[in-house]
């Protein structure tokens, strides 16, 4: 019987073992920023609502909590992608990749519901809404993964069907994403295409052609007035805020003012004066760069960004050290989706970028944004724990 013990505690010992070895492959530099980061956005989310929900005569912690409860269910999601192994999602890509499509399309039917002008989201109740095309971002990243890192016998990158495959599979959720219209999320799109395009070994004329594409689609939608009349009016704002600040370019001189007058430190947590009056809107999402900036001040604005780029540098490292070229076009999509959107969101609070509604990763309040970044982050994980050094 001591016998049988031992062999079953040396059993339970060596399994102890395997799962230590497994936590000290995570990438723990990754994980700790991406901890910080849902801190401090987790502050400067109950600083920018909870003067406004006393007054209105609601609970003052409230997007607090839901904040704090969305963090959670993001980090368990993010577990469950770390412990899959990503090489499987091939299999499952096309299956994801229909889901993320009808998601968008019951978004445009009567289901869906218009919050904020976008007829992006799908009410659940419980004061919980599904954004799909939040989801769709990571069915992009796997599905040009697929498509275009597992080249053919004797070529070097992908082929000219497999490119044209991807852009018009990609197409389709980034047209029902603009139909909404959530102008912002087809930016992200289009640089997520592009950057992993790039990063696959495509040749330069398509990439050449490809922006100059866009840059004649973008024109076209203008010329021909696709464009609704709020995004141009915000197109217009980006150019001269003071042509209109009473109107479209109101949040942009708002968001200017609040981020300029935090100084060097800032005016200290939960003490923003433009913050406490409401000056800017939606401080809580698209807008929480304005609270760091005057809360935190100059300093601890650049705190942010530099974790955000500490984020950005731990998904290139893992993207060239994964075991294949799939998980390198996974993380360099991951990469792609986030980098532009950071940049993004904080160039339109500081007036070099046009206003798009687009969430700060990481830092903003959101359910749907929140779990596909944690996702995004679990799938760089995934990545990395079956990197080179260990196969």
């Amino acid at each position: 019987m001591g016998g049988a013990g031992s062999v079953g505690g040396y059993g339970d010992h060596g399994i102890w073992r395997r799962r230590l070895a497994s936590l000290r492959r995570l990438d723990w530099t990754l994980i700790l920023v991406v901890f910080a980061l849902s801190v401090v956005g987790a502050l400067l989310v109950r600083s920018a609502t909870f003067q406004l929900l006393t007054e209105q005569g609601k609970d003052p912690e409230a997007f607090f909590k839901r904040h704090l409860l969305n963090l959670v269910i993001g980090f368990v999601l993010g577990g469950v992608a770390t412990v899959l192994d990503y090489r499987l999602l091939r299999a499952y890509v096309p299956i994801l990749y229909v889901l993320a499509c009808v998601g968008l399309v019951l978004v445009l039917t009567p289901v869906g519901s218009t919050i904020n002008g976008s007829h992006s989201w799908i009410v659940i109740g419980g004061g919980f809404q599904i954004q799909p095309s939040e989801f769709a971002k990571v069915g992009l990243v796997v599905l040009l993964a697929m498509l275009l890192g597992e080249p053919r016998d004797g070529e070097v990158g992908p082929g000219r069907r497999d490119i044209l495959l991807a852009l018009g599979l990609a197409g389709i959720p980034a047209v029902l994403i603009m139909m909404q219209p959530d102008l912002g999320t087809t930016l992200v799109f289009c640089a997520t295409v592009l950057g992993v395009l790039a990063v696959s070994g495509v040749r330069k004329r398509w990439l050449t052609g490809l922006v100059g594409g866009a840059a004649l689609a973008a024109f076209s939608a203008w010329f021909f007035g696709l464009l609704k009349p709020y995004q141009l009016a915000r197109f217009t704002a980006f150019i001269d805020p003071s042509a209109d600040p009473r109107g479209a370019g109101y949040n942009a001189q708002q968001a200017r003012i609040a981020v300029g007058s935090g100084g060097v430190t800032g005016k200290g947590l939960f003490q923003g004066e433009q913050t406490g009056g409401h000056f800017v809107p939606e401080q809580q999402t698209d807008f929480i760069f304005t609270v760091a900036g005057e809360e935190l001040g100059f300093l601890g604005a650049a705190v942010i960004i530099i974790l955000l780029g500490v984020v950005f540098w731990r998904g290139l490292r893992i993207a060239t050290q994964a075991a294949d070229f799939f998980g390198t076009l996974v993380a360099t999509g991951v990469v792609c989706w986030m980098g532009f959107q950071t940049f993004e969101n904080v160039g339109m609070t500081l007036g070099i970028m046009p206003i798009t509604g687009l969430p700060l990763p990481f830092v903003s309040y959101g359910g749907s944004a929140t779990f596909a970044n944690m996702i995004a982050l679990g799938l760089l994980q995934a990545v990395h724990v079956r990197r080179r050094a260990f196969d």
